[in-house]
């Protein structure tokens, strides 16, 4: 489309445009955002905007307070700038300055949106004027509009037919009605008192979501496989709602609150450009229990353009977090009775060398931490020295977590440290119903220094054992977990053996 036809269809649009009745200025917007992400799941394109077709996982509660002039008796009001996403079920009108005189006949939710495809559209069989540019001359004529599909397509006034390309110069006589600039709620209104009203209106809205991000350092401590941590908090929000919100009161919701899906909803995400911000403020977010909830209110107003994702500070950096490295090898992880005994001597005995290392923190105010951590996921950083850069070590994602409980954080495999798992023995007597096997564990530690790796044993043939013979202690984690401390010498080699007999 050219420029001169741009600017045509934009001056009939303005021209013909009613404005909205008796809007005054917006008295606040209010914003309660609820996430259905799953931590550590948001890629990289949907930050940049260009995800396509993809649905945001979550959704927000909006209200908005503004002023409207009303009449007395019946009247109609209307009500801009909202979420192209909305749910018109979920809206809620009402009369602050005088709520029980005003009552709601009807509402509708209008968004068939102009674009140069519908105006010309709305003008199949009628009569319009063209201008093309040939050279430096401009020629009009004009004809009935046939067609707009691969082009236009026009009846002449002599009767032949001619064909232009979508962008020649159109010239419209007037705005066709039904199609507006911005989605818009219109409301059919009772009203016993005329004059100004402060009015509110809520409602549901798709395309907002946030998570959680942790960013931690690890400095190591001088006794062995100790350590502390420093915890930087933020909360990522992505607008793709269809609307921008200034100086919101923001609100996010932490916790798995339940809501009916119907069956292949998606919401499309915009690929407008993205903006970023990032917020830092003394007045940051103030936590509450809210149900069975955790509500977290943001001190400050906040603005969050429309295709935007936003950054703010969850809480101040938590400083010298004591934490505990501990290796954990699971030579059989994943392995559970089925509806009957595992007599297969074969079954589960293909382990695995790989010796996981995991952080491990209390989430408690005398750790310096003490706030309910929204679900999210935990990158962690360590400071080489030689440089004093941080060196990306691992992440992991978290659900939500209360006060006072452990965070526990998979960073990855251990290179010098690896185990071995083997069956030595293993009988079975059908008759007496029992069997009897016994494992072996190697633990090789190829490092300078002494380590304790957990060997965590999954008893997985049956429900009912015993534990005989053991070279080692251990402790009962669960119904079907053991767990043996083992420690290992530098450049040493240690030896788990255990013997276990099943009943059934």
């Amino acid at each position: 489309m050219t420029a001169f036809t741009r600017s045509t269809l934009t001056a009939a649009l303005l021209a013909a445009l009613i404005p909205a009745t008796g809007l005054a200025a917006d008295r606040g917007t209010a914003l309660t955002i609820y996430s259905s992400t799953r931590p550590g799941a948001i890629p990289p394109e949907l930050l940049r905007g260009n995800l396509g077709g993809a649905a945001i996982p979550g959704y927000a509660m909006v209200r908005q307070q503004r002023e409207l002039q009303l009449e007395r008796g019946r009247s109609g009001a209307r009500f801009s700038d909202v979420a192209a996403l909305i749910d018109p079920t979920t809206v809620s009108f009402e009369s602050l300055t005088d709520p029980a005189g005003t009552r709601v006949l009807a509402q509708n939710f209008q968004f068939d949106l102009i674009n140069s495809q519908k105006l010309l559209e709305k003008y199949i069989d009628r009569r319009i004027s063209i201008d093309q540019v040939r050279g430096s001359s401009t020629e009009s004529f004009a004809g009935t509009l046939l067609s707009t599909t691969g082009g236009l397509v026009l009846k002449l006034d002599d009767g032949s037919i001619q064909t232009l390309p979508h962008n020649a110069g159109v010239r419209l006589p007037e705005l066709p009605g039904g199609l507006i600039t911005r989605p818009t709620l219109v409301w059919d209104l009772e009203t016993a008192r005329a004059g100004k009203h402060a009015t509110r209106v809520s409602y549901q809205t798709g395309g907002l979501t946030w998570w959680a991000d942790y960013n931690l350092t690890l400095r190591e401590g001088a006794k062995a496989n100790s350590c502390a941590l420093d915890v930087a908090a933020w909360v990522s929000i992505v607008n793709r709602s269809g609307a921008s919100y200034s100086d919101a009161k923001l609100k996010l919701v932490a916790g798995d609150v339940q809501r009916v899906q119907p069956p292949g909803r998606v919401y499309a995400a915009p690929t407008a450009q993205r903006a970023m911000a990032s917020e830092m403020s003394a007045q940051g977010f103030e936590e509450k229990s809210f149900f069975e909830y955790h509500l977290y209110t943001l001190g400050r107003p906040t603005t969050l353009p429309d295709n935007s994702t936003q950054q703010l500070e969850l809480f101040p950096a938590a400083r010298a977090v004591p934490c505990e490295k501990t290796l954990v090898y699971a030579g059989a992880a994943g392995l559970r009775p089925h509806g009957n005994p595992a007599t297969d001597r074969n079954y589960g005995v293909q382990g695995h060398k790989k010796v996981d290392v995991y952080l491990g923190f209390k989430n408690g105010k005398e750790q310096n931490m003490g706030m309910p951590l929204p679900a999210g996921r935990i990158r962690v950083a360590k400071l080489d020295d030689a440089d004093g850069t941080l060196e990306f070590i691992g992440e992991d994602s978290i659900d939500h977590t209360p006060r006072n409980e452990q965070v526990l954080v998979k960073l990855g495999s251990a290179f010098d440290v690896v185990g071995e798992r083997r069956q030595v023995n293993f009988t079975v007597d059908s008759s007496r119903k029992t069997m009897t096997e016994e494992i072996e564990v190697k633990l090789r530690n190829q490092k300078k220094e002494t380590v304790t790796v957990m060997v965590k044993e999954n008893l997985y043939r049956w429900t009912n054992w015993s534990i005989g013979s053991k070279t080692h202690d251990y402790r009962k984690d669960d119904a079907r977990t053991v767990t043996f401390p083992v420690k290992v010498a530098a450049g040493a080699e240690a030896v788990v053996r255990y013997s276990v007999t099943y009943t059934w």
